[in-house]
Parts: C-alpha cells; sequence; structure tokens
C-alpha cells in the first residue's frame, strides 16, 4: 500500500476493484488440475490443514537446528485482495488485525479515542489495558492510496508471529476518514518499507528486529497464494526453499526508501509495451495490482484487448486467456514472465478482468511503477536489508 499523499485518482482504482470484486465475486472458483501423487503441501491447503502443520514444523530450514531463527506470520487471504495477519500489543495482549504492507513503514492500529466509522467498525487499542504501554505527546498522520488516518504516537510491546518487540513505538489512530478503511477487513497496517519514509520518525518494527537481535538474518520472505487459498505468509529472519523453484534472482535496490529496483522493460511477444526505455518501481505487498502511469498501463490494456466497464474495472474477453502470452518484466537483465492466468481474473459470474490499473505516482526519481500481489502472488519474494537487494524465485 503506498504511503505517500497519493491522488484520489489511486484510490478511485483501488475502491473500484474491490467493490467489483465484492459485487460479482463471492467465493472465487478454483480449478485444480489432478496429478497422481499431490505435494504434502498441497494437501494439507486442500483441508484447511497447513497453517497448523507448519506452526509445529517451522518452514525455515535452520529453524529445525536453531529454533528462534526465523519466525512465520501466516496471513490471511482476502479475495486475492488482501493479506492480512494477526498481531498482539499491549500487556496482556489485545489482538489486531493489520495489513502487512512493504509499501510503507509505519505500524498504527486504531484506538479507543477515534471515534471514526472506520474506527468503531475495528478492534480499537486501550492504552489503560496495558501495564507496558508508554505515551508521547508526538503525533502521526499516514496517507495512503484509500485513505488515511492522524493520530499520536506511543510505546509499547508488539508479538509479531513468534517475535516480541519490547518498547515499539506506533500509532493509535484519533481519525480515520476514508470509506475504504471502513470496509476494510483489517484493523491497521504494519509497515515494512525504510525508515525514510515512516511519518514523524517512527523507527519501523523490522529495523527493532534487526537492531535487538531478534532475527538471525536481516531480512524477511513473503509468500502469497492465490486463488483464496490459505497458506500465505511472512518470514522474518529467514528463506524457505520449498516455496519457490530454482534459485532466487538478486536484485539491488535504487532507492532505500520503499523497496525500489529498476525495471528494464516490460515486453509481449519480445517487443517492448510499457517502460521501454527503463523504469522505476517498487514491490509492493500492500497493493491488489501491477500499476503504473496511464500510457504504459493503457498500452499495457489495449495489448490484451480490456476496456473499460461502466463499473470502471478494465474487463477482457475470457476467451482470450488461452491466447495471450505471457507479459515478461525484464529486471536487472533477467526475465520474469507473468502469465495470463496471473495477470487477469476469472471471475464467478463468468467475466474476466485485467489485473493492471492506472496509477499516477510522481516522485524525484519520476513515475514508479507498483508491482502488486498480481506479481507477488507468481513469485517468491525476499527483502534484504543487509544488503539492499530484492530477491526473486517463481513461486510453487
Amino acid at each position: 500500500m503506498l504511503h505517500p499523499r497519493t491522488s484520489a485518482r489511486g484510490f478511485a482504482m483501488k475502491w473500484l476493484w474491490l467493490m467489483g470484486l465484492v459485487a460479482v465475486a463471492q467465493g472465487l472458483v478454483t480449478k485444480v488440475s489432478l496429478r497422481k501423487r499431490k505435494p504434502l503441501r498441497q494437501t494439507l491447503m486442500d483441508h484447511g490443514l497447513l497453517e497448523d502443520f507448519m506452526s509445529k514444523h517451522p518452514p525455515s530450514l535452520a529453524a529445525k537446528y536453531f529454533p528462534t531463527a526465523a519466525t512465520t506470520e501466516f496471513l490471511t487471504n482476502y479475495m486475492d485482495l488482501e493479506y492480512v495477519g494477526t498481531i498482539s500489543i499491549g500487556t496482556p495482549a489485545q489482538e489486531f488485525a493489520v495489513l502487512f504492507d512493504t509499501g510503507s513503514a509505519n505500524l498504527w492500529v486504531p484506538s479507543v479515542y477515534c471515534f471514526s466509522d472506520a474506527c468503531a467498525d475495528h478492534r480499537r487499542y486501550n492504552p489503560a489495558l496495558s501495564f507496558t504501554y508508554r505515551g508521547t505527546t508526538a503525533t502521526v498522520s499516514t496517507w495512503y492510496g484509500t485513505g488515511s488516518m492522524t493520530g499520536y504516537l506511543a510505546y509499547d510491546t508488539v508479538q509479531v508471529g513468534g517475535i516480541q518487540v519490547p518498547n515499539q513505538i506506533f500509532g493509535l489512530s484519533k481519525t480515520e476518514p476514508s470509506s475504504f478503511l471502513y470496509y476494510a477487513p483489517f484493523d491497521g497496517f504494519l509497515g515494512l518499507a525504510f525508515p525514510s519514509i515512516s511519518s514523524s520518525r517512527a523507527t519501523p518494527i523490522f529495523d527493532n528486529m534487526m537492531s535487538q537481535g531478534l532475527v538471525s538474518q536481516d531480512l524477511f520472505s513473503i509468500y502469497l497464494t492465490p486463488d483464496g487459498k490459505n497458506g500465505s505468509f511472512v518470514m522474518f529472519g529467514g528463506i524457505d526453499d520449498t516455496y519457490f523453484t530454482g534459485n532466487l534472482s538478486w536484485i539491488p535496490l535504487s532507492a532505500e526508501t520503499y523497496w525500489q529496483i529498476k525495471v528494464d522493460s516490460i515486453t509481449m511477444y519480445g517487443r517492448p509495451i510499457a517502460c521501454p526505455y527503463g523504469c522505476q518501481s517498487i514491490v509492493d505487498s500492500g497493493t491488489s495490482l501491477v500499476a503504473g502511469p496511464a500510457a504504459g498501463i493503457n498500452n499495457i490494456q489495449y495489448e490484451i484487448g480490456a476496456a473499460q466497464a461502466s463499473n470502471g474495472l478494465s474487463m477482457v474477453s475470457c476467451s482470450f486467456i488461452s491466447r495471450l502470452p505471457d507479459i515478461i518484466f525484464i529486471i536487472n537483465g533477467a526475465q520474469f514472465p507473468l502469465p495470463p492466468q496471473a495477470y487477469i481474473r476469472q471471475l464467478q459470474d463468468g467475466s474476466c478482468l485485467s489485473g493492471f490499473g492506472v496509477f499516477d505516482f510522481h516522485t524525484a526519481a519520476g513515475e514508479l511503477w507498483i508491482l502488486g500481489d498480481i506479481f507477488l502472488r507468481h513469485y517468491y519474494s525476499v527483502f534484504d536489508r543487509a544488503n539492499n537487494m530484492v530477491g526473486l524465485a517463481p513461486a510453487v
């Protein structure tokens, strides 16, 4: 989820996408091809047992020998739109559902002092119930492509997966004017980007994990499931190579703000269809689509035969899917194909939706593209703070 003061256009893009799916995609249909032997992980996923199994059998190979080497935070997949995990704040613990977001850097949740409709519809942190709470007089405000919050900063113990972070600074909202946040399946945000973009200079939680020696490696990795399936996770301090094929391709960061990298070009049939001379992009787990400037996105929509419907969504004839080629993102000289089954969503009513959207995001480095969940569902991703790189490999 983008963190800066973004335009209403970005809000409309995400909101139309959400409302369109809510209207026509209640209970997505998943077509599973049968195999003689299913992998154990797939069998567990099909029976809803994966999360329990993984909690008893840590997925990190290092964790087999060093139980505190890495910890896994399981995420709930909400219609392939949002991936949400549960954390706790305070002593005794107060639980909150948060969006794990590599496109922002602040941790915040609603507070009992917030009376916006969005707060009233979500869990609210109560400072009076925690004896480890420490308040401040500092204020905080954050803006996203889908809404905003204002509030104040405080300190308390935060539990994420198996990691307890004492004296973590976080935001407590007092106003949340966005209608999107009212309908959101999460209470707040857990930002995983760099401190340089953190509002009010609040230290991001992963920075505290690193400085306090709570992770064995200064990195985290993300695996996102498709088609509403269970099994998504963020792993702090580790990489699980059973969730991807081949080797990780390591891409240097072009800025230590977002997880920003350079894309060489975006091609189809071996020719550029967007970003022909290179462009900057951010790897953003908090944005549903692959998004970019109007010129490039509109050209992609034209190439895949997408047309804007009356609800503002870009629809594609489902009969086109089998005839469309991969769209290839060339990054750091390596090819990252995105097949049509990944960038076009077939909904329950038989219609098909493009996974690309216009989002004009201007920075000092120029216009940024956003590699959101449409891309990340296809690639296991590693966010390496020690070496300032992103690692990508085809997800399984």
